[in-house]
């Protein structure tokens, strides 16, 4: 160790947080690591930073926010509302949004924030799903990010539901019911958490404490631990020339990738101003306060909820029983276990592909979505369930734009809700199989040139180009998961969950194109060679 005293003030500075910490451990490790220059990987990014701002915004307005339901006249510069029994936090929404100097582009911000936190939250897993991304070792770190979904959605809908308008107070209303319609638990855990019957009176302070204290906190706690998997396990990456599973092809964090996020953050940031500051989100003083007794029309929750309220739009009425006297209303709490189910299924998946083909290898190589056709069909049958039932939440607006009957409205998205996912999983499917074969012809023959040869002998050929070699690895350097059949266990027996998982392995691998094999590409240049002749290696046929 040098004993060589620092004279500058930077240089003692990081003396100092070096004899303290142990700085240089921290920026050593995490200095080198290597990220991968793709612009999927920047989503992620897009979901930090909009974060950042969303919590900076929001420490802005809770120091205007009263987050009370005590009642009081207005007397504000709004003058339709001028005299109106409202509530404390209506009033102090109002306050911020026309009073309070810069509070409306503030709470614009804070608000157009996070519908971009969660959409590029839920891109950036979709580009997990569909890239295989979710595989060992990184099962524990799609967890957290289905948890980060979860928590956003969480966020999402205790902020909106803050202000007390008439719009938010629909919404509370719905989840009222829901609340309600659980069998022997619903009405108590409803008078809790609003202080009495609807509406109650505790509602929004309940709400505040967990948007501003509880849930940002699991948030923050989850968007590190995901840190640290991306910083303890390998970066993926995409298939090409020189990319292994043992090792990352990319650029340093320090100081490259720290200097193009940087700046990355800022036009971030400049783009939710520009938002904030051209166009209008929740202007709550067209709405007025809550009141029971109207509806507003046309309403609808922000994007990531509407697809529960889409369910309950096209679930049937009649589609509740009673047992021993209890009522079970199906028409009203099947939303929640349906949005139960789909997050099941996303915690499960990365298992119940890793049993399906036995495969307990770590992957840090991404699959092109094509060459996994049934993940990737899947994939798209879950977007089309989930678009269905966040378009049937606007029903009511398509029906009067497009003159048609709301009725048929609800049968159509009843009808999508069923068939929307299989019809879209067999296109899918078809397509990705459609592709492969597609890229594996490219690789064996070239690509076409639409340049037409005649041979000596009088037959006609197309002119082929052989690709470059770091496409050609692109489209034949995969692995395709093939089907597992059912093998026994150590005492020679085939156990019944063993024969089931061999079923799921033939339904969800059969179909399957072999990727290019080194022997066929040989024999493929071979072949051109004895037609085209040793000097021209760009005729195919």
């Amino acid at each position: 160790m040098s004993t060589t005293q620092p004279t500058t003030t930077i240089g003692k500075a990081a003396n100092f947080a070096e004899t303290r910490v142990g700085a240089s451990v921290l920026v050593r490790e995490f200095g080198r690591k290597i990220f991968p220059s793709h612009w999927s990987f920047m989503l992620g990014e897009v979901a930090l930073y909009s974060f950042i701002i969303v919590v900076l915004s929001g420490t802005f307005l809770t120091f205007f926010f009263q987050p009370a339901m005590g009642e009081l006249h207005y007397d504000g510069p709004w003058l339709p509302l001028r005299g109106v029994e409202i509530s404390e936090a209506y009033d102090s929404t109002l306050a911020i949004s026309l009073e309070i100097r810069g509070g409306l582009f503030i709470r614009q911000m804070h608000h157009w924030g996070a519908l971009l936190f969660v959409a590029a939250l839920s891109v950036h897993m979709l580009r997990v799903f569909f890239t295989g991304a979710f595989r060992r070792p990184r099962e524990l770190n799609w967890v957290v990010g289905v948890l980060l979904v979860i928590m956003g959605m969480a966020a999402g809908f205790t902020g909106y539901s803050l202000p007390d308008d008439l719009l938010s107070g629909n919404g509370l209303r719905i989840i009222d019911g829901i609340l309600k319609s659980l069998p022997l638990v619903g009405t108590y855990i409803s008078f809790f958490l609003f202080g009495g019957e609807f509406p109650g009176i505790d509602i929004v302070a309940r709400l505040y404490t967990l948007h501003i204290m509880i849930v940002p906190a699991l948030l923050i706690a989850l968007i590190g631990i995901h840190l640290m998997f991306v910083v303890v396990h390998k970066h993926t990456q995409y298939p090409g020339a020189g990319n292994t599973e043992k090792n990352v092809v990319g650029e340093p964090v320090l100081p490259t990738f720290a200097a193009k996020g940087g700046g990355f953050f800022f036009l971030i940031f400049g783009l939710l101003s520009l938002i904030s500051a051209l166009f209008t989100i929740n202007p709550i003083w067209n709405y007025g306060p809550y009141d029971p007794s109207p509806v507003s029309a046309g309403t609808q929750p922000d994007w990531y909820i509407g697809w529960a309220d889409g369910f309950l739009r096209i679930v049937p009425g009649w589609f509740e029983f009673y047992i021993f006297g209890w009522p079970i209303s199906f028409n009203i709490n099947s939303a929640v276990i349906v949005m139960g189910g789909v997050f099941a299924v996303m915690f499960i998946y990365p298992f119940f592909e890793a049993w399906l083909q036995k495969d307990h290898r770590e992957h840090h190589i991404l699959d092109r979505p094509r060459n996994n056709p049934t993940r990737t069909a899947i994939g798209v049958a879950g977007i089309i369930f989930y678009c269905n039932m966040w378009a049937a939440a606007s029903g009511d607006i398509i029906a009067v734009f497009f003159q048609m009957s709301l009725n048929d409205m609800i049968y159509i998205f009843r009808f999508l809700f069923f068939f929307g996912p299989i019809i879209g999983y067999i296109i899918t499917k078809r397509m990705c199989l459609a592709l492969q074969r597609k890229d594996r012809e490219i690789a064996l023959h070239g690509r076409e040139t639409a340049h037409i040869i005649r041979l000596p002998h009088g037959e006609f050929l197309e002119r082929h180009e052989a690709l470059p070699p770091h496409k050609l690895w692109k489209i034949t350097a995969f692995e395709s998961p093939a089907y597992v059949p059912a093998e026994p266990n150590a005492e020679g027996k085939i156990t019944g969950m063993e024969k089931l998982r061999a079923r799921l392995s033939r339904f969800f691998f059969e179909d399957r194109v072999a990727p290019v094999t080194k022997q066929e590409l040989e024999a493929s240049h071979h072949d051109h060679d004895a037609v085209e002749g040793s000097n021209n290696k760009e005729l195919g046929h």
